[in-house]
């Protein structure tokens, strides 16, 4: 399996669900890879500026600077947070058996 990387300020590429998706398995496989989960974080970051924190943290029903601190570098959102804002993009995670 090859690795695959994830851009900085990719945002302009996500057009739609599919590249959302797209986008986000390539986080997970990276950060299952090199063990590092920040990478997720940061791919949901991306995808939440880019579609408008504001508007997403106003769906979700939390603030915007506690959304933007969550899916910050830093941050440690948890995982209804993460369900929500995924379900808010028109996303969502499946698990399969390795």
């Amino acid at each position: 399996m090859s690795t695959k990387t994830i851009p900085r300020g990719s945002a302009s590429t996500l057009n739609d669900k599919l590249d959302i998706a797209e986008y986000l398995n390539a986080a997970v496989e990276k950060a299952i890879a090199e063990d590092d989960f920040s990478y997720v974080t940061h791919a949901i970051g991306v995808i939440a500026r880019a579609k408008g924190m504001s508007e997403l943290a106003r769906e979700i029903g939390v603030g915007r600077e506690s959304l933007y601190r969550s899916l910050s570098s830093d941050g440690n959102p948890s995982f209804a947070t993460v369900a929500r804002v995924l379900r808010t993009m028109g996303v969502s995670m499946q698990f399969a058996r390795i």
